[in-house]
């Protein structure tokens, strides 16, 4: 009989085998490649979490069905599915947020707020220096700078307030979401054509480590509850 452990590691194993694919695939621009691995990897996410969970906390099946969502509605190049890719993705922000807060409630607001303050600093100096921002995207972009800011400095205060082995994982996977959202900002607003074939894989790579760590923390905060 199969144990759960080898199980665990097949999924794993499998998840990153998909990446390593799906990075290969945005470096090559292969977008039959794009189109078939891009949904898988948030779904392999889900199907390790139903595997190794023992709570099955549905808020964050929810925020991992709608990073699903936006992969699926961001491979057509069509104005409209975009739109509704970026709102998908802000509800996935959100949720994501609002499970972070309620399993480990913010006590001190001014850790927080000194934790958020840098990261709202340099998203925003990034979005005023940048000239070719369509007016229809300022708001959007606007609302990602603040929930990214808001997400980094939860993980940041967290850690810096009581640093265990949930918040160092935490604190990893919020820097490399930051990384993530500048690399993909500085992709599509500085550079040019022939550079963007390196920022688009790396911009993968960094998805990729940044959503499992999420999914670790989330595994290794409810181990610690159920103790």
């Amino acid at each position: 009989m199969v144990s759960k452990l080898n199980i665990l590691k097949g999924f794993t194993i499998l998840y990153f085998i998909i990446s390593i694919i799906e990075i290969t695939a945005e470096y090559l621009s292969n977008k039959a490649m794009i189109i078939a691995l891009k949904p898988l990897i948030p779904l392999v996410i889900i199907i390790l979490y139903f595997i190794e969970s023992n709570k099955k906390n549905k808020l964050y099946v929810v925020a991992m069905f709608f990073s699903i969502l936006t992969n699926l509605l961001f491979i057509p190049s069509i104005a409209v599915f975009l739109f509704y890719g970026i709102i998908a993705f802000l509800i996935h922000r959100i949720i994501i947020i609002y499970l972070l807060v309620k399993i480990n409630p913010i006590k001190d607001f001014i850790p927080f707020l000194l934790a958020t303050a840098p990261f709202l600093l340099v998203f925003f100096y990034l979005f005023i220096e940048t000239e070719n921002i369509p007016e229809n995207s300022y708001a959007i972009l606007v609302l990602q700078n603040i929930l990214m800011s808001i997400f980094a400095g939860i993980a940041l205060s967290n850690y810096v307030m009581n640093d265990n082995k949930q918040n160092s994982i935490l604190l990893i996977s919020a820097f490399l979401f930051v990384l993530l959202q500048f690399v993909i900002f500085i992709e599509k607003y500085f550079l040019i054509y022939e550079l963007k074939e390196i920022f688009r894989p790396m911009a993968m790579l960094l998805n990729v480590f940044a959503f499992y760590t999420l999914f670790r923390y989330i595994i290794e905060t409810e181990k610690l509850n159920n103790d």
